[in-house]
């Protein structure tokens, strides 16, 4: 069976490095247009792109149909198809503009790879995440243990991510000398830090509470002045691991690397949620968290705007659109809260007309 065309190769590659240098667009996009090509290329053996058709687009998007998950085992969702068939329309669009394709492949054909609108519905729509309360994150925090230099930094970096609603990737990145406890504030610096998109921006610590504050002031003030590490060391070190006597490799206790990835941090708190008998949340979730606190303490724009950029948004919207959606229990509460002054001001508007019709009546004037 022919596994690949020296020619697809090719462009592909081309493709690739556009996508990553003129669109910018990040690795993960990247991997999942690789993704999407393999796939299509599996369904036609490795045809060449110079056959592609309309055709093609229609016959795949059936086979992608009725394709398995591999760990559901059932039919791809709305949103696998809808990504996958995206990612083949934009390639194709791309291909169609490309010297030794312009006249082989149309780009229109592209179009084919559209999924019906009522899918496409299915695919895009907006459902309610999951977002932990705060009271359960206090729990979790609680819940962890404090005896070693391992426990410390856990706790540490669960109360940290709900203190400054960073980013798994940023705080894995982060060294000492971002966090100043004299202002409360952590500088994202994109010059050293892992930041989304690049950007440098100031977070001061969120108001959630006194415990969760020390908890990280605590845990700084351990690395500078119990440890002695300065200002270039991480602010989460990797655990340190060795070969030990019985030449097994075993914990050894904090290393004085950084993290090469956020996954460490995710395993931290899958575990830290489970050891408290709650479901997972990971750490982005927290940030949902905080969006939802500012809609009930910020009073002003002026505040929601500040909270806002305390996330790391230039743009209130984006707090409101991607985090701030107004969960479904917390909606029915508003509603009713709503309907419940209307109720009392009608009840008030009776009692005040029949003290007015009885007045009335003793005088004689009804």
């Amino acid at each position: 069976m022919k596994k690949n065309n020296p020619a697809n190769e090719r462009i592909k590659r081309k493709y690739f490095t556009f996508l990553k240098e003129a669109k910018r667009n990040s690795e993960p996009t990247v991997d999942a247009a690789a993704k999407a090509l393999s796939r299509f290329e599996v369904y036609s053996k490795h045809r060449d792109f110079k056959t592609f058709h309309s055709e093609q687009a229609i016959a795949f998007k059936k086979h992608l149909a009725e394709q398995k998950g591999q760990q559901s085992g059932e039919n791809l969702s709305k949103a696998t198809l809808h990504a996958t068939l995206t990612q083949l329309k934009r390639f194709f669009q791309w291909l169609a503009m490309q010297p030794g394709y312009k006249s082989r492949v149309q780009y229109y054909d592209a179009e084919y790879f559209n999924l019906p609108e009522n899918d496409m519905r299915v695919a895009t729509a907006r459902r309610e995440q999951k977002v932990p309360t705060l009271e359960q994150i206090k729990h979790v925090i609680s819940s962890m243990p404090a005896k070693t230099d391992i426990d410390l930094r856990n706790r540490a970096l669960v109360a940290f991510t709900l203190l400054t609603g960073a980013r798994d990737g940023a705080i894995a990145s982060m060294k000492l000398k971002h966090v100043d406890l004299i202002t409360n504030c952590v500088t994202q610096d994109a010059r050293d830090v892992k930041t989304k998109f690049g950007k440098t921006f100031n977070t001061f610590f969120f108001p959630v509470g006194e415990e969760v504050y020390e908890i990280v002031v605590m845990w700084v003030e351990y690395l500078r002045e119990h440890k002695l590490w300065g200002n270039d060391d991480p602010l989460f070190p990797a655990t340190r691991v060795t070969v030990g006597s019985s030449r097994q490799f075993e914990v050894a206790g904090l290393g004085r690397d950084q993290w090469s990835s956020a996954s460490p941090i995710r395993s931290i708190f899958r575990g830290a949620f489970v050891n408290a008998g709650l479901q997972y949340f990971n750490p982005h979730s927290f940030r949902n968290t905080l969006a939802q606190l500012g809609e009930k303490v910020c009073k002003t724009p002026e505040q929601f705007k500040a909270w806002s950029q305390n996330l790391g948004h230039e743009k209130v919207l984006t707090t409101f659109l991607s985090y701030g959606g107004v969960a479904c229990q917390r909606q029915g509460e508003i509603i009713r809260d709503l309907a419940a002054p209307q109720k009392a001001m009608q009840t008030n508007v009776n009692e005040i007309a029949e003290a007015v019709f009885k007045r009335l009546r003793e005088n004689g004037g009804v």
